[in-house]
């Protein structure tokens, strides 16, 4: 049974125990709402929920933990010899589930019969043709065992969703039945629901804790798998970076430094550019300017925090770098080759970054009590004085923490450097050449039709682990600064 009617019939279920322990809680107190202890539709609320909530939970934990299971009843199906010293198991087990997916899809599209996908015996040049001819991604020559441990994941498959779908719909019914028996005026029905209310927003609180912890499991588990293919010290400490992948492994300099160098080179660029005409821009809306000309100029400024990116790059791309090569280009100095260079990265981005800085800092600066502005107006100092002896240095934790949080997001970006700073992976000082970043690399390993198992894919996901690390370094640090000395400010 598909999931859309699976979930469409446990909530038929729900709005039907709903009703029915409705009608029934009035039917006992004879339509007279006043010898109850709840109103009416708590009564119905609570066998709702007792219908659709176990349910729905059983469905996400099943989904969770049935690819577990079949993925390690398959990887018992395949023996050691068929595994390649370059390949491994997990890169065995993609091949077999694009195996698995290829044989739904032809018999989706009429390119062999059920019984002809679940035949162990099938001709293996004719199995990959008829996936090939089915519009499926399979490899030159899927091999005897990857077969038969693609037909086993499908049966697993089959089997584990219609068992599901009773499971679910038996729970669903069971709830119904056990709300629809403790429906009875005297039920504390109000203090259940409320009770269940609370647990659900207490679920929905721990969304964000449980999507970063996935966030983070798969990138540990797919770093962990391209690091048992290649060497760590390698990748990390490697000062060249050309991969390049042949079958299932082999690849040459995966050096990494390259990449970070020029991720640390747009993004200083990009700070360079953004922190003093952010800060510059805070002071003059935070002291300066009138709340008229405040009301028009902040909502302005941060028009540029919701422009998308691509449209930064495009603009980076066919405006900017035009621009310096003209001035910078053979025409001009003669320093720069091409448009696309790390200062035409860098100062697209640090436009982009401006509003982070000034809105932060900002708000920042306006936290400062009044107070110490009128004592120094007191001991005679001037307004500039002021700014740059007192505001400033007592919003400077939360503006260094406003500028680590603007380079969190610049190491981050991508569009603006595919588009702008070019592709090129080099170790250079010159901020006229042509660089690549961590992100960009990310993207252009996994464009295509690669499996996420693959080489070309792991080593993705151990760049984006790396970037991971780096971001939440920053993130951390720039919240530590702000939580430790704020306090002596107010």
């Amino acid at each position: 049974m598909p999931l859309l009617w699976l979930f469409l019939l446990v909530l038929a279920i729900a709005a039907g125990a709903f009703v029915l322990a409705r009608a029934r809680v009035m039917a006992q107190a004879g339509q007279d709402r006043r010898t109850l202890h709840s109103l009416p539709i708590y009564y119905g609320s609570n066998a709702a929920m007792k219908s659709a909530i176990p349910a729905l939970l059983v469905l996400v934990l099943w989904l969770l933990a049935q690819p577990f299971y079949v993925n390690n009843a398959v990887s018992d199906m395949i023996p050691e010899s068929a595994i390649a010293d370059s390949s491994s198991r997990g890169l065995i087990l993609a091949e077999v589930r694009r195996a698995a997916d290829g044989l739904d899809l032809a018999v989706s599209t009429g390119g062999m019969t059920e019984n002809e996908a679940r035949n162990t015996r099938a001709d293996i040049s004719d199995v990959t043709a008829r996936l090939s001819d089915a519009g499926a991604i399979v490899t030159s020559q899927i091999t005897q065992p990857v077969l038969r441990a693609a037909q086993q994941f499908r049966v697993l498959n089959s089997a584990g969703y219609q068992i599901m779908s009773a499971v679910v719909l038996l729970i669903a019914a069971a709830g119904a039945l056990w709300g629809f028996k403790e429906t009875k005026p005297d039920f504390r029905a109000r203090n259940v629901v409320e009770q269940g209310v609370r647990a659900l927003l207490i679920a929905a609180a721990s969304i964000a804790i449980l999507t970063t912890l996935g966030i983070v499991l798969s990138l540990v588990f797919n770093t962990i798998e391209f690091f048992r293919l290649y060497p760590a010290s390698d990748f990390f400490f490697g000062t060249s970076w050309a991969p390049s992948f042949s079958g299932r492994g082999g690849s040459s300099d995966l050096g990494i430094l390259p990449l970070l160098w020029g991720t640390f080179y747009i993004s200083i660029v990009a700070l360079v550019v953004a922190v003093p005409i952010g800060l510059f821009a805070a002071i003059y809306l935070s002291e300066y300017a009138s709340s008229r000309v405040r009301a028009f100029a902040k909502p302005m400024l941060e028009v540029l925090a919701g422009i998308p990116t691509i449209v930064y790059g495009l603009f980076a791309l066919l405006t900017v770098g035009p621009l310096l090569v003209q001035v910078f280009g053979d025409d001009g100095l003669g320093w720069m080759q091409a448009g696309t260079a790390v200062m035409t990265a860098g100062l697209v981005m640090g436009i982009m970054l401006i509003p982070f800085v000034s809105s932060l800092s900002d708000d920042i600066i306006n936290a400062v009590p009044q107070s110490m502005r009128d004592g120094s107006y007191g001991l005679g100092a001037t307004q500039s004085e002021t700014i740059r002896q007192v505001v400033i240095p007592a919003a400077l934790p939360g503006i260094v923490g406003a500028i680590l949080l603007a380079a969190s997001r610049a190491i981050g970006e991508t569009m603006i450097v595919v588009l702008g700073a070019g592709a090129a992976a080099r170790l250079s000082l010159n901020p006229f050449d042509a660089m690549t970043t961590v992100t960009a690399k990310i993207v252009s390993q996994l464009t295509g039709d690669s499996d996420f198992a693959s080489p070309e894919a792991l080593v993705a996901f151990a760049l984006g682990m790396t970037l991971f690390v780096i971001t939440l370094g920053l993130n951390v640090l720039a919240l530590y600064i702000v939580r430790k000395y704020r306090e002596q400010y107010e």
